[in-house]
């Protein structure tokens, strides 16, 4: 069997990764909040989760491999927009505003992840369907003596668990002098934790113990991991925003509400994405979503082939240029593997890299060398590894019928103008297909042409319009 390394934040070393029980391996991803569209960032654990789960399948069985990645649909920000559009004119009650925006939003982060090529998680739970394991979980640590309830509130002691920082290799007295907490009045420490908070009557709200409230963020994930993994499952992650506080905060409630399961053994940080070496930011102009780039024509394999080109837990450039020389690189590949069947299994070079700590790019510089041996079936099994070359995904890399007449009409049009020695217009012709993104390649088998990196359609069309072809 092959064996998996993984880099673990928890012990900062790759460790063999040897799974709980290797008929059921189980995963969890944190989820978006689901407000509004998601931005190049979010897609990044997605794709790491993706490859992680894909290689998984291959070394276990599909079956044998269980993946949760949640949707926070309780949110303050979710909360605000409601209100935005109640404020507006809206007259449907709170919680219908708030049910129609996580439904929108959950079905564009569904098409928009879709599009990258991602496969959908075993399960996908929404918060709000899990307040009851959430109110239980919480009753639980107060039980146990790991949070107490102060107006209202349910807050988590994190002096009463020793190992809390342990994830992020701080202690509490650090994080105090080092970051900004909330300072409330009934908080009795600064590092406690919100795990339930009150409601008014101009937020949702459901009924426990200390009244009608909300619960936390923290609490919600690991309510629904334990809930559908159980509480020691194998493999927990996400951006290394998370890592504090959200993780650091999983842990310490989860291993507090289960004491002696161990909650998750690995745990996975995917670094974060720049955009022409500068950090995405709306203040600087150069924040976008992923609908952004698709609207723009840029296609989601081109995406996920830019991301997974640089190892996760190194910072990730998006740039314009790489786009474009993943864009000339898959429509290569793509014409090398059109009509092959694939090979019966990945080459050996791909599952090493991706089995060494999900080298993707290790993984892509192995599929270079396939398609320099004109492997096209190695290629195209291989690739499907990585989530490229997957049937119906390079549509847009293939030329459409009308294309194909366009270009074979104006490869005619230029040899009557050489035949007539109009060797301007054959010139004209050469430079329209330059412009226009067609690379052509004359042989002595006649002329070969293929669809280049910003091949524009338009483009080609006002060149056979111009030579009336």
């Amino acid at each position: 069997m092959v064996e998996i390394r993984l880099t673990n934040t928890r012990t900062r070393t790759k460790e063999v990764f040897t799974p709980i029980d290797p008929g059921n391996v189980r995963l969890y991803l944190c989820g978006p909040t689901v407000y509004d569209r998601a931005h190049l960032g979010n897609a990044r654990p997605v794709l790491v989760f993706d490859v992680l789960v894909r290689l998984l399948h291959h070394v276990y069985g599909t079956d044998a491999v269980t993946y949760v990645r949640n949707f926070t649909d309780v949110d303050d920000k979710i909360n605000a927009e409601a209100q935005r559009r109640r404020a507006a004119g809206a007259e449907a009650p709170l919680e219908a505003l708030i049910a129609d925006r996580t439904d929108e939003t959950i079905a564009w982060y569904h098409a928009d992840m879709d599009a990258l090529g991602n496969l959908r998680p075993n399960h996908e739970p929404r918060a709000t369907a899990y307040i009851a394991q959430m109110i239980e979980m919480t009753r639980e640590l107060i039980a146990r003596g790991h949070a107490y309830a102060a107006e209202g509130h349910v807050l988590f002691d994190v002096r009463s668990f020793p190992e809390y920082g342990k994830l992020s290799g701080r202690s509490v007295d650090d994080m105090i002098a080092g970051a900004r907490v909330e300072v409330a009045p009934f908080k009795r420490d600064p590092m406690d934790f919100v795990l339930w908070k009150p409601s008014d009557d101009d937020l949702p709200g459901w009924e426990s113990p200390w009244g009608r409230g909300r619960p936390g963020w923290h609490i919600e994930c690991s309510a629904m991991s334990a809930a559908l993994l159980g509480p020691h499952f194998d493999i927990h992650g996400g951006g290394i925003d998370l890592q504090f506080p959200h993780h650091e905060n999983e842990i310490a409630q989860s291993c507090c509400a289960h004491p002696g399961a161990g909650f998750a053994n690995v745990w996975l940080h995917n670094e974060m994405l720049q955009v022409e070496g500068r950090k995405m930011s709306k203040s600087l102009g150069n924040f976008f979503t992923v609908r952004d780039l698709l609207d723009r024509g840029v296609p989601g394999e081109v995406i996920r082939f830019v991301m997974l080109s640089t190892h996760y837990r190194r910072p990730m450039d998006w740039t314009e240029a790489k786009a474009h020389e993943a864009e000339a690189v898959l429509r290569r590949w793509h014409g090398l593997v059109a009509g092959i069947e694939p090979a019966p299994s990945p080459a050996p070079a791909v599952i090493a890299a991706l089995a060494d700590d999900l080298n993707t790019a290790g993984a892509i510089a192995a599929l270079h060398e396939l398609a320099a041996r004109g492997d096209a079936a190695g290629l195209a099994a291989s690739a499907r590894m990585l989530g490229l070359l997957l049937p119906g995904m390079g549509d847009w890399a293939v030329a459409g019928d009308d294309t194909a007449r366009l270009v074979e009409a104006l490869l005619a049009a230029r040899a009557d103008a050489r035949k007539a020695r109009d060797f301007a217009r054959a010139d004209a012709i050469r430079d329209g297909f330059a412009a226009a993104g067609v690379e052509v390649k004359d042989t002595a088998a006649g002329p070969e042409w293929a669809l280049a990196a910003g091949f524009d359609a338009h483009a080609l069309a006002r060149l056979a319009e111009a030579q009336g072809a």
